[in-house]
Parts: C-alpha cells; sequence; structure tokens
C-alpha cells in the first residue's frame, strides 16, 4: 500500500474515532438538563439520552469500541511518526482538527465543567465569595437541577477565578454560550500544552520533537479528560508547560510568573519549584543542564501529587494529566511510556462499570481498583515484551 493510502487511512481512522466520541458524548446529556428549548434540538437529545440511560448495555459497548478505536489509531499514529511517514503539519492539523471537534462536545465522563461554571457564576450574578457560599446556598438556581457536588465549597486556587469570571461575564447567564467558553479555555490548554512541548522538544532534543508532540496530543487519556470533560488540569499543567519553556529560553521572571499562575488555578504544580530552583542554579552557574533527568524529576514529583491526591480520594482519571506532558519530553523511555499508557486505558476503564449500572456503588470502585492494577500491569508486560523481542532480533 502506498504511503499517502496508509496516511489517509491512519487520518480517517483517528477521525472516525473523535467524531464517534463526539456524538457519543451527548447519550450522556443529564435527564434534568435541557440544553435549549429548540423542539427539534430537543428531539435529538432524547434519542441520544435514550441509549446512555435507558440502554446502558449498548451504552457501554459503544463507549468500549470508542476506546478500542482511540487507543489502536494511537499506536498507529506513533509508529508512523516514527517511521517518518507523517510530516510536523500533518501532524498539527490533526491536532487542531481533534481540538476543533471536541471543543463542541458535551462534557460526558464528569459535572466538574458545572461546578466551574457555578462557582464563576457566584461571583458574577450573586456577587459573593465562592470560598464562602456553595451552591446549595442558592436554592432557586436552575443549575442545581442537573449539578453534582453542589455541597462544596471553591476548592481552587483564586486565579482559576481570574480566568473564568470573565468567561462568566461574556455567557450572560446563558447556559449553552458559557459552556462552550469554558470549553474553549480548556481548548486552549491543550493546544498550549501541544505548543510548549513541541518547543521545548526542538531545543532540547529536535530528533524526538514530532514523536513527543503525538505521545501526548493523541493520548486518549489527555484528549477525553482535556477536550471533552474539560478539567481545569489542563490549564494548569499548560501554564506550568509555558514556565519551562521561558527558563529554557533563559527568562527566569516570565518562567516563575508561569509557574505562580499554574499553581493558582490548582495547586499540585507547586512541587515543581524545585525543578524550577534547580534550572536556575544550574544556568547561573553555567553548568551543561540534563534536561531529560530534569524531566524525569518533574515527571515523579507529579506522580507524588497524585499520590497525594489519592490518600484523600481516590485515583481520578483527569489525574495523570499530571505527569503525561513530561512522558512525552522523553519518549524514547519505553519503560514509562507502556506503563502509562496501560495505565491510562485502565483509568478510561473506569467510566465503563458506570455507563452500565448508572451509579458509583459497590462493586464499581473495586472493579475500578482492578482494572487499574491489571492494564498497569499489562502495560509493565507489554514492555518486557518488547525487551524480550529486541533482545531476540539482536541476538
Amino acid at each position: 500500500m502506498k504511503k499517502s493510502k496508509k496516511i489517509t487511512l491512519l487520518f480517517s481512522g483517528w477521525l472516525l474515532g473523535i467524531v464517534g466520541l463526539f456524538f457519543y458524548s451527548f447519550t450522556q446529556i443529564d435527564l434534568g438538563l435541557t440544553l435549549t428549548r429548540i423542539s427539534f434540538w430537543q428531539i435529538i437529545q432524547r434519542d441520544f439520552q435514550l441509549i446512555g440511560y435507558f440502554n446502558r448495555p449498548l451504552s457501554t459497548v459503544f463507549y468500549l469500541g470508542i476506546l478500542l478505536v482511540l487507543f489502536g489509531f494511537y499506536l498507529l499514529i506513533l509508529r508512523s511518526v516514527q517511521k517518518g511517514w507523517l510530516t510536523s503539519k500533518q501532524v498539527w492539523q490533526l491536532i487542531l482538527v481533534t481540538a476543533f471537534i471536541l471543543w463542541l462536545s458535551y462534557n460526558a465522563f464528569s459535572y466538574d465543567l458545572f461546578n466551574y461554571i457555578f462557582d464563576a457564576k457566584v461571583v458574577t450574578y450573586y456577587q459573593q465569595n465562592p470560598y464562602q457560599h456553595k451552591a446549595l446556598d442558592f436554592p432557586g438556581d436552575p443549575m442545581l437541577g442537573f449539578m453534582h457536588w453542589t455541597h462544596r465549597l471553591y476548592p481552587y486556587g483564586p486565579l482559576w477565578l481570574v480566568f473564568t469570571v470573565p468567561l462568566s461575564f461574556l455567557g450572560l447567564q446563558k447556559l449553552v454560550p458559557t459552556m462552550i467558553l469554558f470549553k474553549g479555555l480548556a481548548v486552549l490548554g491543550y493546544l498550549g500544552s501541544c505548543w510548549s512541548i513541541d518547543k521545548i522538544l526542538a531545543k532540547t532534543k529536535p530528533k524526538s520533537r514530532l514523536i513527543g508532540l503525538s505521545v501526548f496530543a493523541f493520548s486518549p487519556l489527555v484528549v477525553i479528560e482535556s477536550l471533552v470533560s474539560a478539567h481545569n488540569d489542563i490549564l494548569m499543567m499548560a501554564l506550568v508547560l509555558f514556565g519551562f519553556w521561558f527558563l529554557l529560553s533563559r527568562k527566569s521572571l516570565f518562567g516563575w510568573l508561569m509557574l505562580a499562575l499554574s499553581a493558582g488555578v490548582k495547586f499540585a504544580t507547586l512541587l515543581l519549584a524545585p525543578v524550577f530552583l534547580l534550572i536556575n542554579f544550574w544556568q547561573k552557574q553555567k553548568r551543561e543542564i540534563n534536561w531529560e533527568k530534569l524531566w524525569l524529576f518533574s515527571f515523579f514529583l507529579m506522580v507524588a501529587a497524585i499520590l497525594a491526591a489519592i490518600k484523600r480520594d481516590e485515583l481520578k482519571p483527569w489525574y495523570l494529566l499530571y505527569p503525561l506532558p513530561f512522558l512525552a519530553l522523553m519518549p524514547e523511555k519505553k519503560w514509562l511510556f507502556w506503563p502509562m499508557t496501560g495505565l491510562s486505558l485502565g483509568a478510561l476503564l473506569h467510566y465503563a462499570p458506570f455507563l452500565y449500572q448508572g451509579n458509583w456503588n459497590p462493586p464499581v470502585p473495586e472493579i475500578k481498583f482492578k482494572l487499574t492494577l491489571v492494564f498497569l500491569a499489562a502495560g509493565i508486560m507489554v514492555y518486557l515484551l518488547t525487551l524480550v523481542k529486541k533482545k531476540f532480533t539482536t541476538d
């Protein structure tokens, strides 16, 4: 088969998964939520909800099929990049198309987007402090009909409000425009992360530039948790990656500013402050910096952030957005890539028992824990098999 046909099939397969994910997301629209009063849309919404809420086995099969397509073509894209079949322009075209399609998807797997919107609404509409007032303090608000976690106070850094309050004003207290604006912020976080990874690798490891970008940009977990669920973790990581880029460009003041902004969104990236200090110190000493060791250090600091979060809760799939950018900065480390890919698949499979049962009650927590361990072990096993294969091919 000609190379051009292979690329066409590759792009078609990936976009099939993305478009499938886009349409599937609307099967999860909350039964208490009406996106618009247009009668034509209400009929479509009801038909999608019939699958998501009243034919759960079929819904689960659709979700598992989409994951299979996305992970399969993710690995094929990485293989194609390694073989030199894809150019930087083609990779970026696919990234931009993916981001645009999923920008308008429904936040199918998380209600956090609604909490972000309401937190900003407390400021813009109710003119109150979200650190002191929770959603339940406003019992007449129509958003309470479909929100979750209405009992919690605002848990994020103050700078997340700096980013979201203007969007709340621009949305004019209309839910759909406000959702699109908030989803757009997540899209910018995703694209900003991709841009930073690309630029950092261009300076530190040019030969790995395209593969590193692809490891991050086409990771199904990154795509789902940032572009569909629109978690604010992606903006946090984009800002800290900008910080590393500025440090690499010897613009320390801007680097530290980006770290402060990142930690001001969510606090996890404060753990990266020692890495920033090391870079500053070595640059002043005019020492040669081993960037790969710094990325590895950063990777494990973000793993530590995940472990700290798990102590008070449980593993959430979007927590893996913390270390994945640093994995992308050292893509040749297969001993990290395969376990993280297995863990990513296991984490995304956490949604399957909920989609099937419609709740998170036992035995779902036990199933989720087992899925995490099984697919982490599977990732490790794949890595070991690659070592065995390499040994036999070199002997």
